[in-house]
């Protein structure tokens, strides 16, 4: 079994959903983005999701874009994300991690490459942002090869066809989108058919649902839960944590740890 499979698997026995957080690789340097990701790990962070900074993201916005201006101009690369992949995993041997990505970035590596460094590293899954079902062959081979799980986004607005592929392509989780747009905290307006998409991916015997975009709050992941999901994804909040603190780390990693732990006990029954 796989890292994800491991984790849902041990969830379900505890009859408890996930908490994934997800953040900006090297934000806002190496070191600093380091002991921020052990934080999340060790308040309860079930998953990772974790993006190679990049200096145009499609889906994101403001708060995470900031967040990848602040590692790129720090000086940090695509290898150094890499090192510091190889140094989360070092520590945490066990936890799921999930690289969200666009494809350019795999281009400029190469992609068989690049997915064999992400196997060395110890990535367990990688979603691509802008890559669309009638182009995932060739990335779903190599990520293959290499032992990774290619993960696929559901959009509110999904036909059916694209509910059946999204379903049969994803393994490890299934990436499900909240509402139309970016990545915001202060959006957090939901789809009204989520419930419906989460009961057609299962129907397609989906891997287990994250929900993403918008979450923000433990009552949030809590309604995620109760649609169905395994769990919630929540990005552009943690990140703001970061971005109010970025004079004061110790301040950061308090206030990270209360989030943390606030959002991992509204998985709970």
């Amino acid at each position: 079994m796989s890292r994800f499979e491991t984790q849902f698997a041990t969830l379900n026995v505890k009859n408890e959903g996930a908490f994934v957080p997800f953040v900006t690789l090297c934000d806002p340097t190496f070191d600093r983005s380091f002991d921020i990701i052990c934080t999340l790990v060790d308040n309860g962070a079930d998953a990772l999701e974790l993006v190679v900074p990049l200096s145009d993201p499609l889906l994101d916005g403001p708060v995470i874009q900031a967040a990848n201006n602040r590692a790129l101009t720090a000086g940090h690369s695509s290898e150094d994300s890499f090192k510091l992949l190889e140094k989360v995993r070092s520590k945490y041997p066990e936890i799921p991690i999930s690289l969200l990505l666009c494809a350019n970035l795999i281009f400029a590596k190469g992609l068989d490459a690049f997915y064999q460094r992400c196997a060395e590293v110890g990535v367990d899954a990688v979603l691509v942002a802008d890559i669309p079902l009638l182009a995932k062959e060739d990335y779903v081979q190599a990520a293959k090869k290499h032992g990774i799980q290619p993960v696929f986004i559901c959009p509110p607005n999904a036909d059916e066809k694209t509910i059946k592929g999204v379903a049969e392509n994803s393994e490890g989780y299934t990436y499900l989108v909240s509402r139309a747009g970016v990545t915001s905290a202060e959006n957090q307006a939901h789809a009204a058919n989520l419930d419906t998409l989460v009961e057609q991916l299962k129907a397609h015997n989906a891997p287990p649902i994250l929900q993403g975009f918008g979450i923000a709050q433990p009552a949030q992941v809590k309604e995620a839960l109760a649609l169905g999901a395994a769990g919630a994804i929540s990005g552009s909040a943690t990140v703001k944590i970061i971005e109010r603190n970025l004079d004061n780390q110790p301040k950061l990693l308090e206030e990270l740890s209360l989030f943390v732990r606030e959002m991992k006990q509204a998985t709970k029954s």
